[in-house]
Order: structure tokens, then sequence, then C-alpha cells
């Protein structure tokens, strides 16, 4: 099925194309329709139209924060609409090409540099006075300046940080002897500490785990690595705290066995967004997650005990490190509403109001873009309700915690890294063979990318 791209510049028609191109045509047709207007509420006023992907209780947050700004003032009515998270990416190239995107879009996804890249995103300092500009780099966390860059500008604000920490259980610890209070300070003892929370059915196997870390890309920053380095702007993938990393997270995975983790895991909804959260159901003593998970169970298990800790890095590795992600604000460079669009991004993120935007953030449970948000009446109002909430403000602070590199592939960077991961601890490769294969798995990458016109 063939896609008319609408008169733009030749770079963004070409990126729109080869855009289209790899996300395929399935299901295209439907993604064709047109989403329904919003009802306009003041047809006297400019219409700013956002799209964005939250659903149920959640599209109930993101109106009560449209309404307050359409409250706040009298020019604009933010005219908000909810797509579906599965194809809303594609929509908003289909749109774009058709010269008719939304003025602004809510987005999680790893989009940015891939569409910075192919010049489909107004880059959001070029709209900043040089006082929003300078407060911006002055007061935002660090992760902050990181997530949404690419090439030197920034395409994409953050609404909502999401940083990781460690919940644990201090009743399994008093089960098992050990002090609550005296939480590991190294990944050593933590593992160890682990080992002794572990416990198993009458048949040997697996009927709780204590502590089993997980994840590449939490764990390569901690070890004093990572995938990108922020000076030069190379990947960073064969390197020495990498490999160590990887090689912990294969080992500890072998001290259980594969197959009975596998087991284990298999009656378990780990992603689970009620009470199915197997921490709750004390499946678990000890995981690694995010700070959504504080407003969870006290929805769900408000009496359960639990207390949440920064998560210790190993000997001679990086404090406070980690990965992260978040929720962002982006601006399509066909939008025709760019400066309301910009005016409702900085409403919601706080960049000039920071003690209005507080609200909100404790609204949807986000991390919020300063330290002026966190200090807010109403962000200290929130942390007195989820006292656990503040762990994660202390990690916010640190230099160490690392998005995604901002290259235009980073789909196929994230998919590698997990794949990665995945072959070293099955022990289809070793760690040393999986990392090499991702290292030249990128090079082949970036050398097709060449090939087919893109600079990077």
């Amino acid at each position: 099925m063939a896609v008319e791209v609408a008169p733009q510049t030749s770079n963004l028609a070409r990126g729109m194309r080869a855009l289209l191109a790899a996300v395929g045509v399935v299901g295209l047709g439907a993604l064709l329709l047109a989403p329904t207007p919003a009802r306009r509420t003041y047809p006297g006023r400019t219409p700013v139209r956002m799209w964005h992907m939250w659903t149920g209780e959640w599209k109930d947050v993101v109106d009560k924060i449209v309404g307050k700004f359409n409250d706040s003032q009298s020019r604009y009515e933010l005219v908000a609409l909810s797509v579906p998270t599965q194809g809303a990416d594609v929509k908003l190239l289909l749109a774009a090409a058709g010269g008719d995107p939304p003025d602004v879009m809510a987005q999680w996804n790893p989009v940015i540099p891939t569409w910075a890249n192919n010049g489909l995103l107004t880059p959001l300092d070029e709209l900043m006075t040089q006082e929003e500009r300078d407060r911006f780099e002055r007061e935002a966390y660090p992760i902050v300046k990181k997530l949404g860059r690419y090439r030197g500008h920034l395409y994409g604000l953050t609404i909502g940080l999401n940083i990781h920490a460690c919940y644990y259980r201090p009743d399994h610890f008093r089960e098992a002897g050990l002090d609550p209070d005296h939480f590991p300070t190294t990944m050593e003892e933590l593992v160890k500490l682990g080992e002794k929370l572990n416990r198993f059915d009458s048949g040997g196997n697996l009927s709780r785990i204590g502590f089993l870390p997980k994840d590449f890309r939490h764990m390569a920053p901690l070890f004093g690595g990572g995938f990108f380095n922020w000076e030069t702007g190379d990947l960073t993938i064969r390197t020495e705290p990498n490999l160590r990393a990887l090689s912990f997270l294969t080992g500890e995975r072998k001290k259980l066995g594969f197959a009975n983790v596998v087991r284990f895991e298999s009656g378990l909804n780990t992603g689970g967004f009620s009470v199915e959260w197997p921490f709750i159901s004390g499946s678990y003593s000890i995981l690694i997650d995010g700070q959504w998970r504080v407003e969870q169970v006290g929805k769900f298990a408000p009496n359960l005990e639990y207390r949440v800790a920064p998560i210790p890095p190993p000997a001679g590795g990086r404090t406070m490190s980690g990965w992260s992600n978040g929720n962002f604000m982006v601006i399509p460079k066909a939008a025709r509403q760019r400066e309301g669009a910009w005016e409702f991004v900085k409403f919601w993120s706080g960049l000039t109001q920071p003690e209005r935007a507080a609200e909100f953030y404790t609204m949807g449970g986000w991390l919020p873009l300063s330290p002026t948000i966190a200090a807010a009446p109403k962000y200290q109002e929130y942390l007195r309700k989820y006292p656990q909430f503040r762990t994660f403000l202390e990690v916010l602070p640190s230099e160490n915690i690392q998005p995604l590199p901002p290259v235009p592939y980073q789909v196929f960077l994230m998919d590698g890294i997990k794949r990665t991961e995945d072959s070293a601890v099955r022990g289809t490769l070793s760690p040393e063979e999986a990392l090499a294969k991702l290292d030249n798995d990128l090079s082949r990458e970036q050398a097709r990318r060449k090939e087919i016109g893109y600079a990077e």
C-alpha cells in the first residue's frame, strides 16, 4: 500500500518514507483512519491539539491537567486525545507526512533521536526564551538534561522520570534473623543476603527468591560502565566494566539455575500493575523496580510493610547509578500551533511555575523535573503520604543515572542489549561472545544506515 507524502522538506519526506517502510504495513489501513476530533469547550480560543497514550485512570489525570491549563489562561484551548498505544508512533508519522500532526505529543517510547534525525521534531531550546533556557540548565536534574537530547538540542522535555531502587520486605529479613534496618551497601553483600532469603519447597523447587539481579541496562552503570560516552559521543559496548556486569548477571543466574528461575517465574506476573505484583504476595524478598510501585502498593496492599533503598554498587562501582527513562513532551516540526504547544509543555513540566506544577506530578505519582518542584508544598505533602518515595528523590540528583544513548537507532540498540543479556544468562554465548556479537551487530547497522543515506 503506497503512502503519499505531502510536500515538506526533502529530508523530512525522505525520513518519513524510510520510517514508514521500517514499521511495515501490517494494520496500516486502520492506522490511516483519522482520530475522532475531540469536542471543543472554548470555540473562541486558538485550539492546540495534543495526543497521548494514557488510558483509564491515567487518562483522567491528563484530562484534569488539561482542564487546569485551559482555566489558567484565555488564549488557547488544549484539546487532548488519547490514541491507542499500539500504532500511536506510526499514526504520528503518517500525520506528519500528511502535514497535519498534533501540536504536541506525550511520549515514552525511544523515538526522539530517530524522529529528530529525520527532521520530524521541533528543537525545544529554540522555543525557549533565554531566561527559560538558563533556568532549565541551572535547575533541572542531570538526567532530565540528558533525556530528550540529540546532537546538542533538546527535543523532549520530561514530565515524569522513572528511577529504580530496591524494594524489600522487612518481615522476610526478620524471619531469616536479619536486621531490616541495615540494608547492604555493596552488591556483593546484597547477593549474599539474598541467598539467605531464598526458599525451596519439599521437592527442591524455588518457592521464594531472595534477590536475583537482572537487567543489563541497570547493572552496567553500577559497575562503572554503560553504553555511551557523553563526552565523545561514541557507543561503549565491549568495555571491561560492561563485561564485569554481564558476567555478574550470568553467574548469579547460574547459582539458582536458569531453568529453575524460568519455572518459578512462569506463574508470576512480574509486570502486574495491581495486587498481582509478586513482591506484594511475597514471591520475592528484594526486587529492583521503579517509583510507580509505591502508589501501587499503597492502593492495593496498604497494610504491607516494605522499605525502599538505593541499589548498592559492587565494590569499586558507582553509587547512585542505574538506568532511567520517562515520559516527555515533543512538538512536531509541522505543528500549526507551536507557541501554544510550548505554553502547555511549560505549564505541565513546571519549567516556569514549579510550585503550581508540583500538584501535577503527584496526580500521576511522577518524579519531577527539578528540585524546586520537589520542594514545593504539594509535593512535600505527597511525600508525607508516601515516604518510600523519598528514596527515589535521593537518587535523582546523581550524575551517574544514564538514559539510552541518544542515537537514531535506539530501538535496535535496546533490543540488542536485551538479547545480549538473554544469550549470556541462558548460556547460549559467553559474556565475552555476547558483547562481541552486540558490538558487531551495531557496526553492521551503522554501516547499513550509511548505505541508505543516513549520516548516523
